[in-house]
């Protein structure tokens, strides 16, 4: 057969696709809607490995470069610190900036340096600070903001980012001194755990799309039967006839590339304005990769075309006007089995192959074990869905109605819930892995949210300052209690000993009674009492011994460190040393954790029983617990730190901390699973609408002979539900099998058996959705203009 003779035909058939009547051109357009919500999932799926790369990239290019130490101020250097706080969940980022010269760099997206006290945000920022919600967030950054961070400064459209000149900033409290900007960390290797989550979710949530398409391009017609039928009649062969069909799907397949070009390109143009799962995008950086886009439309054409010739094999093309079916066969189960048992045999051999440690899997043997187990499944659907039809029997009419369709054409109601199948096999098996690989990369930090929720620290002067700093903690609206601490460091007096390069040194913390009971176990405490706590070691912290070579009761302790660094401050030449006698009684105790999760050690000390006037260079470390009654406490926790101190930080205490890796490839999937579940709920739409019209004469005449609408809209139902239903209890022991084998690659274990009850759930709730968006369609096409013939 000469290509010339296959291009005659394919053409032919696309000619009839679209100048065969309304009826035809309607069929093309569903095929290429169906189609084409499909390619654009599948160009955005190509187009996320390159905007996770650019946003890396975009990060790596604002950041100040580290690879040169500047070691003094130059006419081109400035020093920066990057200042990151939060609202209301909002991760608001900054850099501040102060100038050492008169040719400081630009930074990236700012077309001049940022004057004093002025600041440059994005666009996002900007409006929120414009809006009411912002009114916080604006005292809290107390800058003239006389512009906006242009794209080269920003890693997505939404992101919340500032950039100030600081005048504050000083050797003391800055990050460094740079020169210029653009600064790459070397990229590590992907955990194995976490590169067998991104194979199984890359396989879960691509499949489904090319079910949807597969289906799409089988839709068909009444009319397209008779044209095909007349075509015979004129003297065409049976291979002629299949070609010319194949024509017309590829006609339907190509303008779905079109609607999908199409919808890509909107879809690009938005992907700022949404933002899914906390990602979101320039539109420049939505770009597919060059092979993915490539393979993607070579391969939807070509696809459509082999499944049209595919669903032909058991159709018998008369010459005399009719178009039957082949006498139907009984589905046969054992090649159905046969693809489960392959996929199988690649997977099993794996398991217990992956280690924690490693950074390699067999990436090929999980990808293709995994698919062939899943279009295993899916081609069983419609084995299943026979086998159970052809046993119902009696029941309401609306029953008997859909039952009857389903034995006379199970095929077609399983093909389009084969994408649920496979989208919630995959989701299941996700599920598990998720559960069992969260213990792996969720951490328990220690730290006791219970207790406080925010830990502040801010550098003090003086130690009165530093407890004033305290009392406007203690003042902040939505604060119900502050533990509070003046820290500062005591040494032990006297010439160095030998091997010493340092004098031995131990903290001391001033506060009251129920700030320092939450460092170490008290026995009982009171205003005037001196502990000596001790961690033991625990956490790495010095042995006993080395602590009470400096701080044990009745000892005397300096409160300047003796032997200061060459780099440090010295004190003028006899100046006396201020000193302070731990008392007698002090009594010793074991060290707990603080709210932050961490041991301490040292001395503890009420107000009157030292004068923290002497302390060297105190800090003011604060723990907050917030009333959970006022809903911004910690908003305005945040603003008293801002204002006490610019470069003082708040942090939220958590109990648990997931690995950032394992976290960026949770929110991946979640994105995908969100856009491959709207793509299935639309596809069972498309399908169900399809269906509909190609059944609008017979449901003309039904209402023609006294059926009541509300009989064939349960029946529209019922038809859904059954493969539904069929379609969920394959796929929860498909998903649950699959999540066992995938969970032995590791040596993992189930954590919960019941992680389908959430899939099972969406599936009942599009079977809703689907049957109330199909019933303004139906209840159209019961008109009795649909018995009219021309």
């Amino acid at each position: 057969m000469s290509l010339r003779t296959w291009a005659r035909d394919l053409a032919l058939g696309a000619r009839f696709a679209v100048t065969g009547g309304r009826s035809g051109l309607l069929r093309t357009l569903l095929t290429a809607t169906g189609v084409g919500f499909g390619v654009a999932l599948l160009l955005l799926a190509a187009a996320l490995p390159n905007m996770l790369f650019q946003r890396e990239v975009r990060e790596s290019v604002r950041a100040v470069d580290g690879s040169e130490q500047v070691t003094s101020p130059r006419p081109d250097s400035f020093l920066h610190l990057g200042q990151t706080t939060v609202h209301r969940d909002d991760v608001v980022s900054g850099l501040l900036l102060r100038p050492e010269g008169d040719a400081p760099p630009v930074p990236p997206g700012a077309t001049a340096f940022p004057r004093s006290g002025e600041m440059l945000v994005s666009p996002a920022l900007g409006e929120l600070l414009d809006s009411p919600e912002g009114a916080l967030l604006k005292e809290r950054l107390p800058y003239r903001t006389v512009g906006t961070i242009g794209e080269a400064g920003l890693i997505g459209p939404a992101e919340l980012r500032y950039v100030a000149h600081a005048d504050f900033l000083d050797t003391g409290n800055f990050d460094g001194r740079g020169v210029r900007y653009g600064w790459s960390v070397p990229e590590e290797p992907m955990n194995a755990f976490l590169v067998l989550l991104v194979v199984v979710a890359c396989v879960v949530l691509l499949l489904p799309v090319l079910v949807f398409v597969a289906t799409a391009v089988r839709f068909g017609g009444e009319q397209r039967d008779q044209r095909l039928a007349a075509l015979r009649l004129v003297g065409a062969d049976t291979a002629t006839t299949r070609r010319i069909a194949a024509g017309e799907s590829l006609a339907g397949a190509l303008l779905g590339l079109l609607v999908g070009l199409g919808l890509f390109a909107v879809a690009r143009q938005f992907a700022g304005a949404f933002t899914i799962w906390d990602v979101n995008a320039f539109p420049s950086d939505v770009v597919p990769m060059p092979a993915l886009a490539v393979l993607v439309l070579a391969t939807i054409p070509v696809s459509s075309v082999v499944v049209a010739l595919f669903a032909l094999r058991g159709v018998a093309i008369e010459p005399l006007g009719v178009v039957r079916t082949s006498t139907p066969r009984r589905r046969r189960l054992w090649w159905r089995l046969l693809l489960l048992a392959a996929g199988a045999a690649l997977l099993v051999p794996l398991m217990g192959e992956i280690q924690v440690t490693g950074t390699r899997i067999d990436t090929v043997g999980v990808a293709t074990g995994t698919t062939l187990a899943l279009i295993g499944l899916t081609t069983l659907l419609p084995w299943l869905v026979e086998a159970c039809v052809q046993r119902l029997r009696g029941g309401p009419v609306a029953w008997q109605l859909a039952v009857r369709r389903l034995q006379l054409s199970s095929g077609t109601a399983a093909r389009a819930v084969s994408g649920i199948v496979v989208a919630a096999t995959g989701a299941i098996a996700l599920q598990m892995l998720f559960q069992a690989m969260e213990n792996d990369f969720t951490a328990l930090t220690g730290e006791d949210s219970s207790r406080a929720q925010l830990a502040i620290g801010t550098d003090a002067r003086t130690a009165d300052e530093a407890r004033a700093m305290i009392a406007r903690f203690e003042r902040t609206e939505g604060v119900s209690a502050v533990i509070g601490t003046v820290e500062s460091r005591v040494w032990r007096p006297g010439p160095l000993e030998g091997g010493e390069e340092f004098a031995p040194t131990a903290s001391i913390r001033v506060g009251d009674c129920a700030s320092l009971e939450e460092y170490a176990t008290l026995p009982s405490c009171a205003d005037g009492d001196v502990f000596v706590f001790l961690a033991h070691g625990a956490q790495g912290n010095p042995p006993d011994e080395w602590v009470t070579r400096t701080a044990r009761p009745g000892t005397t302790v300096v409160l300047r460190d003796p032997h200061p660094h060459p780099s440090e401050p010295q004190r003028p030449e006899g100046a006396p040393l201020p000193r302070w006698r731990i008392p007698a009684d002090a009594r010793i105790v074991d060290s707990r954790p603080a709210p932050t999760g961490m041991y301490e050690y040292g001395v503890l000390a009420t107000p009157s029983a030292i004068d923290a006037a002497l302390l060297d260079a105190p800090d003011a470390q604060a723990m907050v617990r917030l009333d959970p009654a006022v809903p911004d406490a910690a908003e305005h926790v945040r603003n008293t730190a801002a204002a006490i101190d610019p470069t003082s930080w708040v942090r939220t205490l958590k109990d648990t901390q997931r690995d950032s890796a394992f976290s960026s490839v949770r929110t991946g999937i979640l994105v995908g699973s969100t856009l491959t579940m709207l793509l299935v709920a639309a596809s069972l739409l498309v399908t169900t609408l399809e269906q509909l019209r190609d059944r609008r004469r017979l449901l003309s005449s039904l209402v023609a002979f006294g059926t009541r609408r509300s009989t064939l809209s349960w029946s529209v139902l019922w038809q859904t539900a059954v493969p539904i239903a069929l379609g969920l209890v394959l796929a929860v022991a498909g998903g649950l099998g699959l999540g066992v084998v995938l969970l032995k690659l590791g040596g993992q274990r189930v954590q919960d058996w019941w992680v389908f009850l959430p899939v099972a759930g969406i599936g009942l709730a599009l079977i809703a959705t689907v049957t109330l968006l199909s019933m303004p369609v139906l209840w159209r096409l019961m008109r009795a203009d649909g018995l009219r013939t021309e």
